[in-house]
């Protein structure tokens, strides 16, 4: 269900965005704080957040500095970080190659895939952090793979090399668990990173109540659009919590870098420990594709939300019309 809302309510902010002429980040920026924030349904989130709350936080940030965050993002960018150097699988030459290329973009921030086989773990994490060398990140992700036990005792055993986060851990409904190895995984420096699967806000409430996660992953297409997304968003702010959306998925790199921008301009005004994923694969089919210099997003300018997808593609591709699933049957 959220995914269907999301697909709608995506779609009329893209419009409102192109309607105004501007991307999608510039429009909630210019929007009043009052504004942006009566399209909130802050239904069983209260406890936690409140419309007042959100407007002071809009209104502190409205300052001089907006304007320089702004270019700032225009110029510079936003941090982005790889998934694509660790995936399980690869061989030993395949990853220090990739880790290599990435550094010579610019790249500081790394993320491999483990869970399956320990050992095979320990040895695709010494590869990568000796490619890499001690300054850059080191990120782990186990896509939901593990117990609450085994995801501690688990990473325990790879703490030698280092990793920012553990990424989905565990089941992305389990509150508790989170907790519970976020609890076991502190004294050790290793946070826990969650959100990808979280499809409501108030699996986001809970994991912030619970001291859960160390890094929020929203993303742009599991919950129910951006209304829902802001939400999130406003309750990172007020429990400190970095947000670092998840965008391994066709079309999601086009769309969170819009709501990390306008994060970062009118929201938490923050860049420490906060970067968007970024991942290399079929951009080709958008019509306004990221432009990734220097391992950052730079500020779309075209008007709205990124999403459009080209003719030509949507032409062979489009299910179960497009000449690609024809030609299938």
């Amino acid at each position: 269900m959220h995914l269907a809302v999301a697909a709608i309510v995506n779609a009329l902010w893209d419009l409102w965005a192109r309607y105004e002429n501007k991307p999608l980040w510039k429009l909630l920026v210019d929007l009043a704080p009052e504004k942006l924030v009566s399209t909130i349904d802050f239904r069983y989130i209260t406890d936690v957040i409140t419309p007042a709350e959100c407007i002071q936080m809009l209104k502190e940030k409205k300052s001089e500095t907006e304007f320089q965050r702004e270019a700032e993002m225009k110029s510079t960018g936003f941090l982005a970080y790889t998934t694509q150097v660790g995936w399980l699988g690869y061989s030993d030459e395949t990853v220090e190659s990739l880790c290599k290329d990435f550094i010579k973009k610019g790249f500081t921030s790394f993320k491999v895939k483990v869970g399956q086989n320990l050992s095979e773990d320990k040895k695709r994490c010494k590869l990568v952090r000796d490619a890499i060398g001690p300054e850059r990140n080191l990120m782990i992700d186990a896509n939901q793979r593990w117990d609450v036990e085994e995801a501690i005792d688990w990473v325990t055993q790879l703490k030698e090399f280092k990793p920012l986060w553990i990424e989905e851990p565990t089941s992305p409904d389990d509150v508790l668990g989170h907790s519970t190895i976020a609890k076991a995984l502190r004294p050790l420096g290793i946070g826990v990173a969650t959100g990808e699967m979280c499809q409501n806000r108030v699996i986001f409430k809970q994991l912030f109540q619970a001291e859960a996660i160390s890094f929020c992953q929203i993303d742009s297409c599991r919950l129910g659009g951006i209304n829902e997304i802001l939400s999130v968003y406003f309750m990172a702010k007020k429990f400190g919590i970095p947000v670092c959306p998840h965008a391994g998925g066709v079309g999601l790199c086009e769309m969170v870098q819009h709501l990390q921008i306008w994060d970062y301009i009118s929201l938490s005004g923050e860049s420490e420990n906060r970067m968007i994923e970024w991942v290399d694969h079929l951009h080709e089919h958008f019509k306004v594709p990221p432009i990734i210099r220097n391992a950052h997003y730079i500020a779309p300018t075209e008007p709205g939300y990124s999403t459009q997808i080209k003719d030509e593609s949507l032409e062979v591709y489009e299910f179960p019309n497009g000449k690609y699933w024809k030609a299938q049957v």
